[in-house]
């Protein structure tokens, strides 16, 4: 993950030892090599992702690629905050471990869990996690597409939702292998430890605007951010809402930055017309930095 930027690009290659420094291992070597197994621990994945993402983005902003705003994805509005000049990456990759810590610390190994909950609009997956509430705790926790929505609680409590789902006319209910139930109350005590550490931290006013997670809406003030990344812990990610609001804002292009294309899929689910673009790699980073370069011609 991120090796093909940090071998090809100095400027990607300086993001990994730095965050190398900053943490006191070789997350870069983690992100390269694995095992998996280590990569795939919360306080691991959370870093990496960070860094592989901040990584990219100095490349394309060196190739002139520069947004018009910034969103992320959960872990990713630290990302979209670090491009918008919000925050130090230095400080971001230390918070990105800890809230990793403290979200994975939160709810004992096998008791929580999280389901995508596909073909269901988000009044019947409300339904269905109220009628699985009398045996635990179950919400939406990531409001995707009008069609895919993600929820998250206590294991039991999941599975009878997901159960009540498909009786609903869910068309498809996925679990997903995730190590904690994110974005919803149960990550109270994570919300409650990461609190002083994003106090500690200085935030400047944006360079560009963010649409945050939380509410969907427009961030522009440091303050504002700080105060959304402590909300977004226990609330559901708005990213239908956020992508909508881009759009009726003019937003016509969107670049998925970092590994993966999950988020371009999800904006051509939600605006079939939008165009998009994911750089995780040599190839679509000049690829971006091309049409970027041909469209200002």
């Amino acid at each position: 993950m991120g090796k093909e930027a940090y071998e090809a690009f100095d400027s990607a290659r300086d993001v990994f030892v730095e965050a190398d420094s900053i943490l006191g291992f070789p997350l870069s070597q983690v992100c390269f090599r694995g095992p998996e197994e280590e990569l795939r621990l919360t306080q691991n994945t959370q870093p990496a992702i960070l860094t592989v993402s901040i990584a990219i983005a100095r490349v394309l902003e060196e190739r002139g690629v520069r947004p018009d705003y910034v969103a992320g994805h959960s872990l990713g509005e630290y990302s979209a905050l670090v491009c918008a000049g919000a925050i130090a990456f230095s400080d971001a990759v230390i918070l990105a471990r800890k809230r990793g810590r403290y979200m994975q610390e939160a709810v004992g190994p096998g008791r929580g869990a999280m389901a995508a909950v596909l073909g269901l609009n988000l009044t019947k997956v409300q339904e269905a996690c109220a009628e699985a509430s009398s045996i635990g705790f179950v919400a939406p926790a990531n409001l995707n597409a009008s069609d895919q929505i993600v929820i998250a609680g206590l294991a039991d409590a999941v599975r009878k939702a997901c159960d009540n789902a498909k009786e609903k006319g869910a068309t498809r209910v996925i679990s997903l292998a995730v190590s904690a139930p994110f974005h919803c109350e149960l990550m109270a005590p994570a919300r409650d430890r990461l609190t002083p550490e994003l106090e500690a931290v200085d935030f400047r006013d944006l360079r560009i605007p963010l649409i945050n997670n939380a509410d969907a809406r427009e961030i522009r003030e440091g303050s504002s951010a700080r105060d959304s990344l402590i909300r977004q812990i226990c609330a559901p990610v708005r990213w239908e809402e956020s992508i909508q609001h881009m759009v009726q804002a003019g937003i016509e292009s969107f670049v998925e930055v970092g590994p993966g294309k999950v988020l371009s899929g999800l904006v051509r689910r939600i605006v079939p017309r939008a165009q998009t673009g994911s750089a995780d790699g040599i190839r679509g980073i000049e690829a971006l930095a091309s049409a970027f370069s041909d469209a200002k011609m």
